[in-house]
């Protein structure tokens, strides 16, 4: 290779690092996606309506339907409660998120258990989904590269490519590759990964509409990383501002929890 072209190819290189420090001049990886967490959930005490479906081969195959209550923490992290409607077989079960803790309540024994938030709730939905929570407190993220990808609405968009690796025993999956937006911040897709290294799941954020002040995703479309036939919808509807005393957040006080709240 001669000296020239040498030079050519180290010029293009630089000029290519350049670009891309520009772009993401004077912000981090950790303030990417900071505002990234800030789009996908209302930064506030909440609750929302969240609606599973199972797919294999187009076919629906199974359903649920959970009301997620989420409470903002000093910490900037979420405490949650996650109140099981359908089916009526497990209706009045619980999940609760207090600080990294994952704790399932059965409404019929009255015994609460603490559970992985990486075991599967419905589909490629796993609990650790439902739960209201800022990746960036779970996951130390980084920078790697700028690429156009397809959102879930299917138009190309210029993004920011962040690797995320978990920072906790309660981040649902030990490394997320997570596509956001450069223009609004919005997240785009993200790939979910295991211990292993091997891929989990696939998931791209759509239905933007506006919800308490900002323009979020409504819907998850989750794709499974060994089947791409078997799909999981999570769709978000009746986002409301709600109070959520601190009290509610722990174990000792699910048993008094209804589906209205206290």
């Amino acid at each position: 290779m001669s000296y020239f072209t040498k030079l050519k190819r180290s010029i293009l290189g630089m000029g290519i690092c350049v670009a891309m420090c520009s772009s993401a001049s004077a912000q981090t990886a950790t303030e990417i996606l900071e505002k990234s967490d800030f789009i996908r959930n209302p930064q506030q005490s909440f609750v929302v309506d969240v609606n599973l479906k199972q797919y294999e081969n187009g076919k629906l195959i199974d359903k649920t339907l959970v009301k997620t209550h989420s409470r903002m923490s000093d910490e900037g992290q979420f405490l949650t409660i996650v109140h099981i409607d359908k089916p009526v077989v497990d209706k009045g079960k619980l999940l609760l998120r207090n600080d990294n803790i994952l704790w399932f309540y059965d409404n019929k024994s009255k015994a609460s258990v603490r559970m992985s938030p990486r075991q599967r709730l419905l589909g490629n939905a796993s609990n650790g989904d439902v739960i209201t929570s800022n990746f960036v407190m779970d996951y130390l993220p980084a920078l790697t590269s700028e690429e156009t990808v397809f959102s879930g609405d299917k138009q190309e968009r210029l993004s920011w490519k962040l690797k995320l690796d978990s920072t906790n025993d309660f981040a649902p999956y030990d490394s997320v590759d997570l596509w956001v937006d450069q223009e609004n911040y919005r997240p785009l897709k993200a790939k979910f990964y295991g211990s292993s290294g091997k891929l989990l799941k696939v998931a791209w954020y759509r239905g933007w509409k506006k919800v308490l002040g900002e323009t979020r995703p409504t819907e998850v479309v989750i794709s499974d990383g060994f089947n791409t036939k078997k799909v999981t919808v999570m769709t978000m509807n009746n986002h409301e501002p709600f109070t959520l005393p601190q009290s509610w957040f722990n174990k000792e006080w699910l048993p008094h929890f209804t589906s209205a709240g206290a």
